[in-house]
């Protein structure tokens, strides 16, 4: 039963969020998910990297550049960026990416800020996922208002797919019944995994407006917990020993400095265009 309740309470730090969508801003998350991240050396985060994102920001904004992204940082873990962009296929991904190459000013400005981001890093990745509708949960969300992604990275034993599938359904059935839980799940399809590990690997993730919505998440998990009957909880039990090799979670905070968002975002909410720093003022001649 101690597996149980980590696990339940991993599962609800990530799929309780507040906050329900309204139908006209809510947005539905993209079929496919580019995720890159970056590994920050000790010292360069914070203005030092944000200053060298803007370039990236600066060479999409010039270009005019129809496809956005936007950033995060780490709040906990090791120190990092993560950048994400959707596309509604995978044919999309690749017209972006052709059509970047065909830019010969945006090509240019980009590899410009590759070179003085890398002098940063210590470590760069890129991953590749697949929205999974059929284990999400009221995925769509006033995404532009959000502050916040709480996620969680399971690592799925190969053939346990089936076994993870029943796991997650049994959250959603109980979670279905708590209004404001919502929680989009991907699979990842192509990058980075462990030396050795032939299983699947999937992400939680819970988008956020506050961190208030992860103190309320402790009390949801107890309600869940406590609305299952025992042959529930036992199947809940084996379905997590048989299928999860291992799992963490991870809080991120939105950067709309490190971020190229859509107009509509800007629109949305003010957050997302950060006031230029002010200029010192003049000292006066003496």
């Amino acid at each position: 039963m101690k597996k149980v309740t980590a696990l339940s309470t991993g599962f609800c730090l990530l799929f309780v969020g507040s906050g329900i969508a309204s139908a006209q801003d809510a947005m539905a998350p993209p079929k496919v998910l580019v995720i890159q991240r970056e590994f920050l050396k000790p010292g360069k985060g914070g203005s030092l990297h944000a200053k060298t994102e803007s370039a990236f920001v600066n060479a999409m904004a010039a270009a005019k550049w129809p496809v956005h992204y936007f950033g995060m940082d780490s709040l906990s873990g090791p120190s990092r960026s993560l950048f994400f962009t959707g596309y509604p296929s995978f044919e999309a991904w690749e017209k972006d990416s052709l059509a970047v190459q065909k830019n010969a000013t945006l090509s240019a400005g980009i590899d410009r800020a590759i070179i003085a981001d890398g002098d940063l890093l210590s470590a760069y990745e890129q991953s590749v996922t697949v929205l999974r509708e059929d284990l999400s949960l009221r995925s769509s969300v006033e995404i532009a208002h959000m502050r916040y992604f709480e996620i969680s990275q399971f690592s799925v034993r190969s053939g346990h797919e089936k076994d993870w599938e029943a796991l997650v359904k049994m959250y959603m059935d109980g979670y279905g019944k708590i209004p404001e839980a919502h929680w989009a799940v991907f699979e990842r399809v192509y990058g980075t995994a462990s030396p050795g590990w032939s299983g699947s690997t999937f992400l939680v993730i819970n988008p956020m407006k506050s961190l208030a919505e992860v103190d309320s998440g402790f009390g949801d998990s107890k309600k869940f917990m406590d609305s299952m009957s025992a042959a529930d909880k036992k199947k809940l039990a084996e379905l997590t020993a048989a299928c999860i090799e291992s799992s963490q979670t991870n809080l991120f905070a939105f950067n709309p400095k490190e971020s190229y968002p859509a107009d509509e975002w800007i629109k949305a909410d003010p957050f997302w265009k950060p006031k230029a720093a002010a200029t010192p003022a003049a000292k006066p001649a003496q």
